[in-house]
C-alpha cells in the first residue's frame, strides 16, 4: 500500500507541475500581447506626431519602425507559445488521466480491505452469537 501512496503523490505533483506551466504559457502569451497593444498604440502615436503613417515613407519614425518589429517579433512568439500551450494542455490531460487510474485502483483496494473487514467482524460476531445460545 506505501509504493501506491508514493505513486498517487508522484501522480499530483506532476499533475500539479503540469498544471503550473499551462498557466506559466498562458500568462507570457497575455504579458505579450498586451506589450504588442502597447506598442500598437505607441506605433499610432509616433505617426500622429510625425504626421506620416506610411513605413516605406524616408522619412518615417526610427522608434515607430523599431517598434513595429518588436511587436511583431512579440506576436510571433505569442504564436509559437500557443503551439506549446496545446501540447503543454494535453500533457496535463495525460496527467491527469494517470492519476485517475491509480486513484481508482486505491479506492478500489481500500473496498476490498473494508469489505474483508466486514466480512471478518461478521463471522465474530456470528461466533459470538452461537456461544450465546449455547451457553
Amino acid at each position: 500500500m506505501k509504493s501506491r501512496e508514493t505513486l498517487i503523490r508522484l501522480k499530483r505533483f506532476q499533475v500539479d507541475e503540469r498544471r503550473r506551466h499551462v498557466v506559466q504559457i498562458e500568462s507570457m502569451i497575455a504579458d505579450f500581447e498586451r506589450m504588442a497593444t502597447d506598442l500598437d498604440r505607441e506605433i499610432l502615436t509616433e505617426q500622429d506626431r510625425a504626421g506620416i503613417d506610411d513605413p516605406g515613407h524616408f522619412a518615417y519614425p526610427t522608434y515607430a519602425k523599431a517598434a513595429m518589429t518588436r511587436r511583431d517579433n512579440l506576436r510571433r512568439s505569442a504564436d509559437e507559445l500557443r503551439a506549446q500551450l496545446d501540447d503543454a494542455r494535453a500533457q496535463l490531460g495525460e496527467a491527469f488521466e494517470e492519476l485517475k487510474k491509480v486513484e481508482i485502483l486505491e479506492e478500489r483496494d481500500q473496498e476490498r480491505e473494508r469489505l474483508v473487514e466486514a466480512a471478518r467482524e461478521q463471522v465474530e460476531l456470528d461466533r459470538i452469537g452461537a456461544q450465546l445460545r449455547h451457553a
